[in-house]
C-alpha cells in the first residue's frame, strides 16, 4: 500500500511542476487534463502527508520513552501522547485504504432516477409521490439541480411512475444505494377504520448515459462499386458510380446510387453507415441500462424491500445494514445523509475485506 502511496505522491509533485510550465499552460487541453488528475489525487496526497507526520511523531515519542533519564511526570505525558498517536495512525491508515479503493467509474455522473408505484393501489401511488418529493428535496439540500423528464400521475396526488434527472457532482455515488423496493406502513387517508396498510414503490437509480460516439475504422469496411440501375438521367447507369459498403464486424450493408459521382455516393454511404452504427450501439447500450433497471426494481412486491417507512412509529429502517432512525418527517423532507453515509461505510467495509 505504501509503495502505491509513494508513487501517487511522486506523480502529484511531478504534475505540480508541469502545470506551472509555460509550454504546458499554453496547451489548455493538456493543462486541464493535468489539473483534473491532480484534483483526483489531492485528497490521497494530503491524507498521506498527515499519516506520515503522525507516524514520525509516534516514532519520536517511542524514542523518548526508551530514554531512561526521563522523569516520571514527563513519562506519563509521553505515554498519553503515545496512546493518542497510535489511535490516530490507525485511523489515518484506514482512511487511506478507503481512498485507495477502486472507484466506481459512474460515481461522478448525473443520475436518472425512476420511481414507480408497486403493490398497494392508490396508496402506493401516493407513497411514490412522497418518495419523488423526498429525492428532489435531498438534491436541493446538496445543491444539485433536478429536471422532470416524465411523470404519469394518478389524478389524486399520487404517481404511477416518474423519471427525473438529477444533475450534480457525485450524485450517483450517493444515490446509487437507493435502488430497490421501498415499503410504507401507514393509515391511508381513504381508510375510515384507521387500519394500517402496507404498500410499496420501486426506485431505480441509473447513471446518465454519455453521448455515444462511433469510431469507424476504414479497414473494417469493404467498398464495392457497381453500375447504378433504374432511371437516373444521362450516364448515371453507364458508369460504376453506385457504392455498396459492408461493415465486416457487424454485417451492416449500405448502398447509395443517388449521385452521378462515385465519390459523392461513397460520402453519403459512409454517413448512413455511421448513423446506423450509432443507432446499433445506442440500442445495445439502452438494452443494458434497461436490464440494469429491471434487476434493480424487482417485481415491486412488498416482501422485496430494502427500506421500510413506518408512520405510526415515526421510524425509517434500512434492512441492508440494520439501521433504524426515528425521524421519519425529517427523512421524507430530504434529510437522507445518516442512512446514506451508513450504506457507504458498509459498502467500503465489504470492499476493504478484499483490499
Amino acid at each position: 500500500m505504501y509503495d502505491k502511496l509513494d508513487f501517487i505522491q511522486g506523480k502529484y509533485e511531478d504534475l505540480s511542476l508541469k502545470v506551472s510550465d509555460p509550454d504546458v499552460i499554453s496547451d489548455q487541453a493538456t493543462w486541464q487534463k493535468h489539473i483534473k488528475e491532480m484534483s483526483e489525487m489531492e485528497p490521497i496526497v494530503n491524507k498521506y502527508k498527515e499519516y506520515k507526520k503522525a507516524s514520525d511523531d509516534l516514532k519520536d515519542t517511542k524514542e523518548m520513552l526508551s530514554d531512561g533519564g526521563m522523569d516520571e511526570e514527563l513519562k506519563e505525558l509521553a505515554k498519553m501522547e503515545l496512546s493518542e498517536l497510535e489511535e490516530k495512525v490507525e485511523i489515518l491508515s484506514n482512511e487511506l485504504k478507503v481512498l485507495l479503493l477502486p472507484k466506481d467509474p459512474n460515481d461522478e455522473k448525473n443520475v436518472i432516477l425512476e420511481v414507480r408505484a408497486g403493490t398497494g393501489g392508490e396508496e402506493a401511488g401516493l407513497f411514490g409521490s412522497d418518495l419523488l418529493r423526498m429525492y428532489m428535496r435531498y438534491a436541493e439540500r446538496r445543491g444539485w439541480k433536478t429536471e422532470m423528464m416524465d411523470v404519469n400521475d394518478t389524478g389524486i396526488g399520487g404517481i404511477k411512475e416518474a423519471v427525473i434527472l438529477i444533475k450534480g457532482r457525485g450524485a450517483y455515488s450517493r444515490l446509487k444505494y437507493e435502488s430497490g423496493v421501498h415499503r410504507v406502513q401507514r393509515v391511508p387517508e381513504t381508510e375510515s377504520s384507521g387500519r394500517i396498510h402496507t404498500s410499496a414503490a420501486t426506485v431505480a437509480v441509473l447513471p446518465e448515459i454519455d453521448d455515444v460516439e462511433v469510431d469507424l475504422n476504414p479497414n473494417d469496411v469493404r467498398v464495392d462499386v457497381y453500375r447504378a440501375s433504374g432511371n437516373g438521367g444521362q450516364c448515371v447507369n453507364t458508369t460504376d458510380s453506385a457504392v455498396r459498403l459492408t461493415h465486416v464486424p457487424t454485417g451492416l450493408v449500405v448502398t447509395c446510387q443517388d449521385e452521378k459521382s462515385q465519390l459523392k455516393n461513397k460520402e453519403k454511404a459512409f454517413k448512413v453507415l455511421r448513423a446506423r452504427l450509432y443507432d446499433a450501439k445506442l440500442q445495445e447500450q439502452n438494452k443494458e441500462i434497461s436490464e440494469a433497471r429491471k434487476s434493480q426494481v424487482g417485481s415491486g412486491d412488498r416482501s422485496e424491500r430494502i427500506r421500510t417507512y413506518n408512520f405510526p412509529q415515526g421510524r425509517v429502517s434500512d434492512h441492508r445494514i440494520g439501521l433504524t432512525i426515528y425521524k421519519l418527517d425529517y427523512f421524507l423532507d430530504g434529510d437522507l445523509d445518516e442512512i446514506i453515509d451508513g450504506l457507504i461505510t458498509s459498502d467500503q467495509a465489504e470492499k476493504m475485506k478484499n483490499f
